[in-house]
């Protein structure tokens, strides 16, 4: 594995355990922010693997999986649409009240879960 790769996959987990962490401690929105964040780092980490080049410091989950060559199976389209969907407003909140409602303790869990196995399949695809 390249010394790249590896940082990224340090990062990711670094980043999922943080998301399980503040799920404890009731931050809802920040785990959703934080799985969005997990996932874009493995993706980064199967760019370099596939391209042996740094990726774009973007946090297009979708250019990212362009780029590492990768087709996400359906059992995870969802989760990538929503972390796509969710990456600005809970990176730049604009109604904090609204989003705490709507990303509630049921969606924090969900999004960890889901994101869990979007991580497990990612990492599989890196040698």
């Amino acid at each position: 594995m390249d010394e790249a790769t590896d940082n990224w996959i340090k990062s990711s987990d670094y980043d999922i355990k943080t998301a399980s962490a503040l799920l404890k401690s009731k931050r809802y929105v920040y785990v959703v922010f934080m799985c969005h964040l997990s996932v874009e780092k493995a993706l980064k980490a199967l760019v370099v693997e596939e391209t042996r080049e740094m990726p774009p410091k973007t946090h297009d989950l979708g250019r990212l999986a362009d780029l590492a060559g990768i087709v996400v199976p359906e059992r995870h389209q969802a989760i990538v649409t929503h972390l796509k969907e969710a990456s600005v407003p809970t990176r730049y909140p604009e109604d904090m009240s609204k989003l705490v409602k709507h990303y509630n303790k049921a969606a924090a869990e969900r999004y960890l879960a889901e994101t869990k196995g979007l991580l497990k399949w990612i990492r599989a695809r890196i040698k």
